[in-house]
């Protein structure tokens, strides 16, 4: 089992953007954590992370036929994009959107999520911990999935 992991504009600023919402761990801290959880779950991944809208939807394409599930963090991305669900639509891979923060919680405007309706699931406010969370989930999803 294969999985992506795409973070989109400013994560990788972690740690120093907003640590009141975002928390003190940085990017870093992220990747090891991913890494960690994955090889827990007997799970290879691939990380990736992008302040370009399309250079995150490349690499969505990319994914198509090695990939097995995406959890992908679009960050501002989530409200303003309709290229980055079209490209998870496009590719047919089980997705799983994260955030670290409650967007529900937040302004108004990151309370929409363009990406939501094309994902699985969406875990948000579990801090960092979500993307395990989601690794997680995302490996139940597809074990079960192929079970039928």
């Amino acid at each position: 089992m294969k999985f992506l992991i795409i973070n989109g504009p400013n994560i990788n600023m972690l740690g120093i953007r907003e640590p009141d919402i975002y928390g003190k761990e940085n990017y870093a801290t992220l990747l090891k954590l991913v890494r960690s959880t994955c090889a827990q779950e007997g799970i290879e991944c691939e990380c990736y992370q992008s302040n370009h809208e399309g250079a995150l939807v490349d690499r969505i394409q990319e994914a198509y036929g090695n990939i097995d599930g995406i959890v992908i963090n679009p960050a501002a991305y989530t409200h303003t994009s309709v290229a980055i669900p079209d490209a998870i639509k496009a590719v047919g891979i089980p997705t799983i959107e994260v955030h670290i923060s409650d967007i529900e919680q937040r302004e108004d405007f990151r309370k929409h999520s363009y990406v939501t309706p094309v994902s699985v699931a969406r875990i948000c406010g579990e801090g960092l911990q979500g993307y395990a969370h989601a690794i997680r989930m995302l490996k139940g999803h597809l074990l079960h999935q192929t079970a039928f």
